[in-house]
């Protein structure tokens, strides 16, 4: 193991899933966090998907547990069933290396509840799932969180935005007063405040500032709409670029069931992700992706967060996101894992002003368009605003530069436009020659 991990002074099995990991160097976050809940304090980690913020938690977690105990020590809480199954998979992970036997159980909704209580005769030591189906648990006295020394929440701005505070509130209610509490989120919105500050007594805080977005890997295009609808652009641009996987994101569950609709009906073999399809189609959904089955998929922004989609070479946004954050967390499903990958962004006059922050996030888009099938360069997309500004300018210069005359005679307006018109002419000429 590399000496950057080992001065953690990990438990030798924790020692053992890094090296069968591959972890070489800890990430920012995981720097800034490990150090803070090896001591047992609560905190707050701000950052962005895929900087590994998981194993932030996972390891010191793991590492502190009394394995002689049978029972609840630890509970991490996730927004999604699949992603409450991510985490679980990586804790397996981890503590199949102990020499102990460690016992975590995934509680998700959309399974067999009675069936779950049965088994939890005895009560394992890690507990990973959505909040909604572990506050049931608990409440039906099948699961005893009351032992537990610590408590993740995980993407808890999904979490609010997908109402789950609530239960997460009444789990960490019936929790030891002394509890360590792991919040970890891309972006704490004010509405999360409240139960931060009920729960979290001058908690640490780690924030890492997001990554530059114009990562080398990934390409940036877009595409204005102009006078067609967005569908057939849309379909345009997915037939022209044969994708591995491409994922069309939506604001709303409505608009990705309409998008996804309208593919269907011009022969495209449309998979959807979002958070109105029931459990068991959403299970076998995601089984359909992850075996090839759909080369499109159309998805809310649950799936920039809760969901790893392997594989996916094109991202396209068919609206932006009302919270730009959450483009950064589109594009980054695709290029990942040393592959490269290409984003692709509808656009209209109306989203001129988003699409200039985003610009200051360090994007840089290409302008095309799809035509008969290919690919074609457009003018540089600021030019046209350019060109009038440069236009108001150099009518303000004309205006400054002539006066109205202290006696007006007729046609003297005539004679002042004439004079306007003159510098107009001669300022362009000026400025063709500096932009040759």
């Amino acid at each position: 193991m590399s000496q950057a991990f080992k001065r953690y002074e990990f438990n030798s099995f924790i020692q053992q899933a890094i090296e069968t990991l591959g972890f070489h160097e800890p990430t920012p976050i995981q720097e800034k966090m490990i150090p803070m809940i090896k001591k047992g304090q609560s905190a707050i980690g701000q950052s962005q998907t895929g900087t590994g913020k998981t194993h932030a938690y996972l390891l010191p977690l793991l590492d502190q547990l009394d394995l002689e105990k049978q029972e609840v020590q630890l509970v991490i809480t996730a927004p999604t069933r699949e992603l409450a199954k991510q985490i679980h998979h990586e804790v397996a992970k981890i503590i199949e290396h102990s020499t102990k036997d460690l016992l975590s159980k995934c509680f998700v909704g959309g399974t067999d509840k009675q069936r779950t209580i049965d088994k939890l005769k005895i009560q394992p030591q890690i507990v990973v799932g959505t909040p909604g189906r572990i506050n049931d648990l608990v409440k039906e006295q099948a699961l005893y969180v009351h032992t537990a020394h610590a408590i993740v929440i995980d993407e808890a701005d999904l979490m609010l935005e997908m109402g789950f505070i609530e239960d997460v509130d009444q789990i960490a209610a019936r929790m030891p007063e002394d509890l360590q509490i792991l919040v970890f989120s891309a972006t704490i919105p004010e509405k999360l405040k409240p139960f931060l500050k009920k729960y979290m007594e001058n908690p640490q805080y780690a924030h890492i500032e997001p990554k530059q977005v114009q990562a080398e890997n990934i390409e940036f295009v877009l595409v204005p709409r102009k006078s067609r609808s967005k569908i057939e652009v849309l379909n345009d641009i997915l037939n022209s670029i044969n994708p591995y996987i491409a994922i069309v994101f939506t604001n709303t569950k409505t608009k990705a069931d309409e998008v996804a609709d309208a593919l269907l009906s011009k022969g495209l073999k449309v998979g959807r992700v979002h958070g109105g399809l029931a459990a068991r189609e959403r299970s076998r959904m995601m089984k359909q992706i992850r075996d090839l089955e759909y080369q499109y998929i159309v998805a809310t922004d649950l799936a920039a967060r809760g969901i790893d989609i392997p594989g996916v070479s094109h991202v396209i946004n068919f609206e932006l996101p009302s919270d730009l954050d959450f483009f950064v967390h589109r594009v980054g499903r695709t290029a990942r894992a040393g592959h490269s990958g290409v984003a692709i962004t509808i656009y209209e006059p109306t989203d001129e002003d988003a699409l200039n922050q985003v610009e200051k996030k360090g994007i840089t888009f290409s302008h095309r368009e799809v035509r008969n099938g290919e690919w074609v360069e457009l003018t540089e997309r600021h030019k046209r605003s350019n060109r009038k500004k440069v236009e108001n300018e150099t009518d303000a210069k004309a205006k400054s530069l002539v006066r109205k005359p202290k006696k007006v005679k007729p046609g003297y307006k005539k004679k002042m436009q004439f004079k306007m018109d003159k510098i107009k002419k001669r300022e362009r000429r000026i400025n063709r020659r500096n932009n040759d």
